[in-house]
């Protein structure tokens, strides 16, 4: 039988409001990583949410996170 897999997504906003996305898609144990904007893509075991927001970061400048509340 197939192992399911499940796909959720990191969203980050850089300083002109543009939207960028990291896919991560789980199946099993592995995790597929896959950037939409850039096409960008990477396996990780541990951690993938944390490793996408370090692209979304450093190649993209898409720092606001809006599920976080505005202050």
């Amino acid at each position: 039988m197939p192992t399911p897999t499940t796909t959720s997504r990191v969203r980050r906003w850089d300083q002109h409001g543009r939207e960028h996305v990291v896919e991560v898609q789980k199946a099993g144990m592995q995790r597929q990583l896959s950037c939409v904007t850039c096409g960008w893509r990477t396996k990780a075991q541990f951690l993938p949410w944390l490793k996408a927001e370090e692209h979304l970061t450093r190649e993209h400048q898409a720092t606001v996170d809006p599920s976080t509340p505005a202050s």
